[in-house]
C-alpha cells in the first residue's frame, strides 16, 4: 500500500504536506521490514534540523534504526501516542502512527522526494 497523495524518501519514510508544515512516518515496507517496534525515540523537538540529519530512532524486537528529516525544518510536534503505543507505526503507518510533524525551512526543495511510482519502483 502506498498513498498516491504522499510523497516519499530512499530512507523509507513518508511526508505529508499541509501548508508549511510537513507529516512525517514511515512506510508500510519499512515497518514490514523492521517486524514488531517495540519504541520510538525522538528526543529533538523543537530542533531546527537540516535535511538528513538524525531526529530521532525506532526499536524494533532485533533491530534499531535512526529516523532521518527529509527536509529542512523545526520539529514541532512528536506523535504522543507512539510513546506509549509504538506498535501504532505497524498497525497504522500512514495514519495514527506518525512520529513527527515539522514546520518547514523557507524554499524548501522538494527533488529529492519521490512520487508514490517512484517509490513504487525503488522498493520492488
Amino acid at each position: 500500500m502506498i498513498p498516491k497523495e504522499l510523497l516519499y524518501t530512499k530512507e523509507h519514510e513518508w511526508v505529508k504536506f499541509e501548508g508549511n508544515i510537513a507529516t512525517i512516518g514511515i512506510t508500510e515496507f519499512a515497518q514490514s521490514a523492521l517486524g514488531d517496534i517495540v519504541y520510538v525515540d525522538v528526543d529533538t523537538e523543537g530542533d531546527n534540523l537540516n535535511t538528513d540529519e538524525v531526529f530521532g530512532s525506532i526499536e524494533a524486537v532485533k533491530t534499531v534504526s535512526d529516523l532521518f528529516t527529509p527536509l529542512p525544518g523545526t520539529i514541532i510536534q512528536v506523535n504522543e501516542d507512539i510513546e506509549t503505543e509504538p506498535e501504532l507505526v505497524n498497525n497504522s503507518p500512514y495514519d495514527k502512527g506518525w512520529i513527527i510533524k515539522m514546520e518547514l525551512s523557507k524554499d524548501v526543495d522538494l527533488n529529492d522526494l519521490l512520487s508514490a511510482e517512484e517509490y513504487k519502483n525503488l522498493i520492488e
